[in-house]
């Protein structure tokens, strides 16, 4: 069992058990592989897979910018990002009316 020995450590493995896998084909995106711009993404059940690489995607209900290590909340089905629950929330209940 690992046990981290300092808070880089920690950062280091809360960061790699906390953040959805980001995949360009079959490697994993590194930083070199990025290009600046929007991304092109697939969104999966807790992956993501890049079709046309960038920085970020767009919030398809605020329409902000979210950088891709930042990205926590999407639809499968719909294919969107959203920026965070409050405004996936929007999103997935129909409004009242």
């Amino acid at each position: 069992m690992f046990v981290p020995e300092n808070k880089a450590e920690t950062f280091c493995a809360l960061s790699l058990f906390f953040c959805p896998r980001i995949r360009h084909g079959d490697a994993m995106l590194t930083r070199s592989d990025r290009q600046a711009g929007e991304a092109r993404l697939r969104y999966l059940d807790a992956d993501i897979q890049v079709l046309s690489p960038g920085d970020f995607v767009v919030c398809a209900v605020t329409g902000r910018k979210i950088p891709l290590q930042a990205l926590r909340y999407w639809s499968v089905d719909l294919q969107e990002a959203y920026w965070d629950a409050a405004a996936a929330g929007t999103r997935m209940v129909p409004a009242k009316g």
